[in-house]
């Protein structure tokens, strides 16, 4: 199999098991499910955090894998980078198992490679920061 090929395929992998899996903690928080009050109450958030983190991450999902628009996509892949980064940050600082802190940071790798390898016509160029 050739780049050309692998290319699109590695992209959509790793958008479905990073970006597109937001849709499911986005439902989770915004459901309020236990598991997500139990670790925002650990972790010593306001339960009110999981609306708006919820609404957010729900939105990001759909403004990456949807058509065009690639400036709110570049919106959306920071926002997973700062709820990503924030997630270690906070389960370092509370001084939880290497377990939990690592968990966010292998799904930002996923964001990571899911931002590296989208296509051109899902990329913020450069007639288009003007």
């Amino acid at each position: 199999m050739n780049k050309e090929k692998i290319k699109p395929i590695a992209y959509w992998v790793t958008t479905i098991l990073g970006p597109a899996s937001f849709i499911i903690g986005g439902v989770l928080h915004l459901t309020r499910a236990e598991a997500a009050v139990t670790v925002l109450n650990h972790l010593g958030y306001p339960i009110y955090l999981l609306t708006i983190l919820g609404a957010w991450k729900v939105l990001g999902a759909i403004a990456v894998v949807v058509p065009r628009f690639p400036r709110l996509k570049e919106w959306a892949y920071a926002g997973f980078f700062f709820d990503l980064t924030g997630a270690a940050a906070s389960r370092a600082f509370v001084h939880d198992g290497a377990g939990d802190i690592i968990a966010p940071l292998v799904f930002l790798a996923l964001v990571l490679a899911s931002w590296a390898l989208r296509p051109p016509s899902r990329k913020l160029m450069a007639a288009d920061v003007r």
